[in-house]
């Protein structure tokens, strides 16, 4: 495998910012080499000075979305941590729902996963909805998943899990009840596939477009994003999300010292965070 020169580090590590704001210090140039070998292979490039070359001459963006597909698409697993499905189904979601009925509100109940990858985290998110509501439709929800990478985003579309995927966080019971078997895999059972809206898209473009929610799930997508950069989204995040909404990150993540828009709160073993003065 082609190696990672020092003195290359900087210049293909601006270009994968500039892609997708993904930061990859000197520490990570291993990382870089792992993710872009195919790529070199494709090129025929001697050296990832040459791939570089080739990456700025391409005005299609066909190796630019590879480039995004590559960094960015990352192991995941169903229920990864569990602390957060947790709470969705024993705090968030009956507290959100009991706040509705009071107020004799009918606005839907609005879900975005913003690094969906290639789905298994909306999928969960799914499941426990149909778990808890029985007919998540009595209660207008809709979920919004998306991701920078056209391929993971593809692929969570289409919901279609290798045996070693859906190994990982599943139970057999909740496998035989929601998915059904597909050629050497398992696929997700139309009833929750159709419950979610796939879209491609970049965090650090404009939110403008995407609405309101009440639960926004942002985890293990900021650990790899400038603190400028971690302040901006999350500040536009706040402004997406209903003053009594709901954001839940990363288990190794804080908007300690850098978000005083969000306090954190505790459930169990579980952190959330709330836009400040909220109910």
């Amino acid at each position: 495998m082609i190696k990672l020169l020092p003195e290359e580090h900087a210049s293909l590590a601006q270009y994968i910012y500039s892609a997708c704001a993904v930061t990859l210090d000197q520490s990570k140039g291993y990382l870089i080499e792992s993710r872009l070998s195919s790529l070199i292979e494709e090129t025929a490039s001697n050296s990832f000075t040459q791939l570089l070359r080739h990456l700025n001459a391409d005005y299609s963006g066909s190796l630019k979305r590879r480039v995004i597909d590559a960094i960015t698409t990352g192991e995941t697993l169903f229920f990864r941590d569990t602390a957060p499905f947790d709470l969705l189904r024993h705090k968030i979601l009956p507290e959100l729902i009991d706040r509705r009925a009071r107020a004799g509100s009918k606005m839907p109940i609005r879900i975005w996963s913003a690094a969906c990858s290639t789905g298994q985290e909306i999928y969960s998110i799914a499941i426990v909805l149909k778990e808890l509501l029985g007919d998540p439709d009595r209660y207008g929800v809709r979920l919004l998943a998306t991701d920078i990478s056209n391929q993971a985003v593809a692929r969570a579309s289409k919901g279609i899990f290798g045996q070693v995927e859906i190994s990982r966080g599943l139970g057999d019971d909740v496998r035989e009840k929601y998915f059904r078997p597909v050629g050497g895999g398992w696929q997700i059972r139309d009833e929750i596939r159709a419950m979610v809206a796939f879209k491609t898209f970049n965090l650090m473009d404009s939110f403008a477009n995407l609405g309101t929610f009440d639960i926004v799930f942002c985890r293990n997508v900021a650990i790899y994003f400038t603190e400028r950069d971690r302040i901006s989204l999350f500040g536009r995040i706040e402004r997406t999300l209903e003053r009594d909404g709901y954001l839940l990150i990363g288990a190794m993540e804080s908007l300690s010292g850098i978000c005083p828009q969000f306090e954190s709160k505790r459930h169990l073993r579980g952190v959330f965070y709330q836009p400040t003065g909220s109910r």
